[in-house]
């Protein structure tokens, strides 16, 4: 059988960082597996469609666990055996099932549901800050997406405040990096700092979640070892808070987009709050493809056959717009019942911190809806700088103003 043609995302699409579900819907078109060579220019086989992504995710010989299956430099900037990479989205069962038995036993919901009081105190903070501002003008991203969710997290793991910047910084380069060098700077810094702070938590615990970590224990006395508390940090660090960061952002863009959904929302925020956040997540959620699967043998997915040892991505956004799933699938519509939805992944790797996410999502978007009757977009839509890379999508500044 003659090899399938690579195809260049690039190529397909000009203005494919702002808008790649064109891209996306035509490749589905085709079949649900495709070569490709993304923009920055690395080959590998792209996922698309909502029920091939599903099989994708829960696929056994798609792994994560690069540091053991494959050569960990294929897809970071780091060494094999870097601690930050110490977690349980970097690897399969049964460690994977370990490591987040022993996370799962400290992120309960009772944890989460109890910050509800402080995200509200923060976001009301940090409305009162921008909301004073006399241009009545501000980049929502930095004066509210980014800071509230950062807070939030690094107040839960006792990351103390003035080290929250760094924390951008380094969170910015794994998951978005501007150059390999400053990759690899991030993975040598931020797990230095991070064995630092685990060793003052364990002389002098708090009441964190890291604190926790450090002491809880199952049934059988096993805990999360040096390395695996460093990697479990940077894994919720990152994921705690970009995620959130880009459901604000991409959510108001959406609602910008769509004045008559917009007003809808301001008028009935009780009945219309959690669904439309939901359909957020579906429109255009923060995570663009999954983290990059290896393939541990050849892969049949929809009659395509993956080669053994090629790098996976699996198309979630793509997957959220597949119409045999959900009709008319580019429209934005807040009654929609969008559930089904995949845009905190799918199967045993699906979100941890989902409930975290949607909890501060309905609070800022409550409370945006409330304090900010005329928020409205301060710059052209296709002005705005983005994400680099396939990984998370989202914009890096939306100006706004009131």
């Amino acid at each position: 059988m003659a090899a399938r043609p690579v195809v260049d995302l690039k190529a397909l699409g000009p203005d494919f960082h702002r808008d790649p579900y064109p891209v996306y819907a035509r490749l589905r078109a085709e079949g649900p597996v495709h070569p490709v060579r993304d923009p920055d220019g690395e080959e590998l086989w792209l996922v698309v469609g909502h029920e091939a992504c599903r099989t994708a995710y829960t696929h056994p010989l798609l792994s994560r666990d690069w540091r053991k299956s494959g050569d960990v430099r294929q897809i970071i900037n780091t060494d094999q055996d870097q601690p930050a990479l110490a977690h349980m989205l970097m690897s399969d069962p049964p460690e994977h099932t370990r490591l987040r038995r022993l996370v799962a036993k400290e992120f309960t919901p009772r944890r989460i549901q109890a910050l509800a009081p402080r995200i509200q105190q923060l976001t009301g903070e940090l409305l009162d800050a921008m909301l004073a501002r006399p241009e009545r003008r501000a980049d929502l991203i930095a004066a509210f997406a980014f800071p509230l969710p950062m807070t939030v997290i690094c107040e839960l793991l006792g990351v103390p405040a003035l080290d929250r910047a760094a924390f951008r910084a380094w969170s910015d380069e794994m998951v978005a990096r501007t150059s390999p060098e400053a990759e690899a700077r991030a993975y040598r810094e931020m797990p230095a700092y991070l064995a630092g702070l685990i060793e003052a938590k364990r002389a002098d615990p708090g009441d964190d979640l890291l604190s926790a970590l450090i002491h809880t224990a199952d049934a059988d006395d096993d805990r999360l070892g040096p390395d695996e508390l460093i990697g479990m940090c940077v894994l919720l660090l990152i994921a705690g808070h970009e995620t959130t960061v880009n459901l604000i952002g991409n959510g108001m863009r959406a609602l910008f987009a769509h004045p008559g959904q917009f007003a809808a929302l301001r008028a009935d925020p009780d009945g219309l709050l959690d669904g439309a956040i939901e359909e957020m997540l579906r429109y255009d959620g923060p995570v663009e493809t999954c983290t990059d699967r290896l393939a541990l043998a050849d892969v049949e997915i929809g009659g395509v056959t993956i080669p053994a040892g090629a790098t996976v991505l699996i198309a979630t956004a793509d997957a959220d717009r597949d119409p045999e799933r959900f009709p008319e699938p580019d429209r934005f519509d807040i009654r929609r019942d969008a559930r089904g939805h995949i845009a905190f992944g799918h199967g045993l790797h699906y979100c941890l911190g989902a409930p975290l996410a949607r909890l501060e999502a309905r609070i800022a978007f409550r409370s945006l809806l409330e304090r900010c009757p005329g928020l409205a977009p301060d710059a052209d839509e296709a002005t705005l700088p983005w994400m680099p890379g396939l990984l998370i999508r989202g914009v890096r500044k939306l100006p706004v103003r009131w």
